[in-house]
């Protein structure tokens, strides 16, 4: 008898089972990450997140329920189970249901799902369901959104972990024909995040540190009849190039082949010449030396 009572539940709560993003909750189910109150509306859109929960002692009585009727088809942690039941963590039936008011029909009426055994009607009175239907609520509610880090205090990394005389010797080597160790001065101030100042600096950015570096990318055009256009560059493909004229107004020419000419002077193309061959080891170590310089 068990087993029929779990399979009729599994297919009953099989409806719009479809991934669906969960959001974290605290244990009164608000969404962590909108810190609302309870009911509203702080979570990340699915009722599941916004919902308040109800008392533990309906939860208590929901997992028992749930584990006697449900546990064979869903499996302890709701995830599915040994006969195939569905992930009702990620049920969109279960998501959207707020107090049972969704489940309670299909459960009660039954449901005939394509592709899957007629299942019938399963006579659970209407507060059992709730029970369960808020047990289920209740774990949907601890459940981390995809992506999520591990569980616990965030992890700090330390990226400092290069040798700084290597990586002056790879900037003296390497970065003087743009970039001055003077002007470079106070970028560890002006950057303290250590991640922050090597994505910066491998990614070509940083302003002051660099002649013309931090400036925006530029066109200089030149018309058939020898006439020179320039200005911020707003768009470059094969058959139209766009800049920006000193008075904000922007202007475009159509390109046919090499007409007119286009020469485009980008403050960043040494970094991404630089970037398939930098090591890790180049890296670590003029990230080491930039931390440096306070």
């Amino acid at each position: 008898m068990r087993l029929t009572i779990g399979i009729t539940c599994a297919a009953a709560l099989l409806v719009g089972s479809v991934a669906a993003p969960l959001g974290a909750q605290d244990g009164q189910g608000r969404g962590r990450g909108g810190g609302g109150a309870p009911g509203g509306g702080g979570g990340r859109g699915f009722p599941a997140q916004q919902r308040p929960l109800a008392d533990q002692a309906t939860r208590d009585r929901g997992k028992l329920l749930y584990e006697i009727n449900c546990r064979s088809c869903h499996g302890a942690d709701l995830r599915g189970g040994e006969t195939g039941g569905p992930n009702l963590l990620r049920s969109q039936l279960a998501l959207t249901d707020l107090h049972g008011e969704l489940i309670i029909p299909v459960v009660q009426q039954g449901r005939q799902t394509p592709g899957m055994p007629a299942m019938p009607a399963l006579s659970l009175p209407a507060p059992d369901i709730v029970a369960i239907a808020e047990y289920i609520h209740a774990v949907q509610a601890t459940a981390r959104g995809q992506g999520s880090p591990p569980a616990g205090p965030p992890i700090q990394l330390n990226i400092v972990v290069g040798d700084a005389k290597a990586g002056e010797a790879y900037f003296n080597k390497t970065c003087t024909t743009c970039h001055t160790l003077q002007r470079l001065q106070g970028i560890a101030t002006r950057i303290p995040d250590p991640m922050q100042l090597q994505n910066t600096w491998v990614a070509g950015g940083g302003g002051r540190g660099g002649r013309g570096g931090g400036s925006p990318v530029t066109v200089a055009v030149t018309l058939p009849d020898g006439q020179p256009v320039e200005g911020p560059l707003v768009r470059y493909d094969d058959f139209i190039v766009i800049l920006t004229m000193p008075d904000g107004t922007q202007r475009s020419f159509a390109r046919n082949g090499d007409v007119p000419k286009v020469e485009i002077k980008d403050p960043r193309e040494g970094h991404r010449k630089l970037l398939p061959t930098y090591t890790d080891k180049d890296m670590h170590d003029v990230t080491a030396f930039l931390v440096t310089l306070k």
